[in-house]
């Protein structure tokens, strides 16, 4: 009997903690995500030395329902520096979500939160990157990507990711030929679906960009084991 009783409190305070967290609240940021019909954006952190990040309502063991607001109490202790370069998601009054990783670690540590969208400037991506700008060598914490010219305006893209998890390792690869379109590379497994076409659920879905010296590879997720993904700033080698 005591032993039913007990499972049955643990159930109960387990539904509530789950009911209480709402990964879709809008005033909770979790990060950038993937959008079939938009390519993502990168913004630079300007016009201040540093910029804290944002509470979200969840924060703080619960007790930061007030923000995201331009208070102290809903200051964090991380922050970024001028010029740092951030994957932007959407928008809540003043604030921006975003997710930041540092080009100089070698796995993947994001840090995802609101910033005062005051402190971000946009940064536009080439608007018609020529072949020579996409092909090389290009590194991200975790693996990279190799480009090169296949023939006819197209593109081989060939990489692999590897995260890993305790004493276990998940990993993802990239292995697709397609061709440039409106300063995008984007594809569907490799490259012989047409990226318009629906989703079709469990496919391999990836962007490329030009942004000043960066490569911006997204994807949705389905690349790989879990938790793999390609999204990023990558740099070239």
């Amino acid at each position: 009997m005591r032993k039913s009783w007990i499972g049955f409190i643990f159930s109960l305070l387990t539904a509530t903690s789950a009911a209480a967290y709402d990964a879709n609240d809008p005033a909770n940021c979790n990060g950038i995500g993937w959008d079939d019909a938009r390519p993502l954006a990168v913004a630079r952190v300007s016009g201040q030395p540093r910029v804290n990040f944002v509470k979200s309502p969840y924060d703080d063991d619960f007790k930061a329902a007030s923000c995201p607001a331009a208070t102290d109490a809903c200051r964090r202790k991380a922050y970024l520096v001028g010029d740092d370069l951030v994957l932007v998601g959407r928008t809540r009054g003043d604030f921006t979500c975003v997710s930041y990783q540092s080009p100089h670690a070698r796995q993947q540590t994001w840090t995802s939160g609101w910033l005062p969208r005051a402190a971000l400037a946009p940064v536009a991506p080439m608007a018609a990157p020529a072949g020579a700008d996409w092909t090389g060598r290009w590194e991200h914490p975790g693996g990279g990507l190799t480009i090169t010219a296949a023939g006819g305006g197209r593109l081989r893209i060939e990489g692999d990711q590897v995260l890993p998890t305790g004493r276990d390792l998940h990993n993802g690869s990239i292995a697709a030929t397609a061709e440039p379109k409106d300063g995008l590379v984007a594809f569907v497994d490799d490259g012989s679906t047409p990226f318009e076409r629906p989703n079709a659920g469990d496919e391999c879905r990836v962007r490329l960009q030009r942004v000043g010296a960066w490569l911006l590879v997204e994807d949705n997720g389905d690349c790989g084991g879990a938790g793999v993904s390609f999204t990023g700033l990558y740099r070239r080698k």
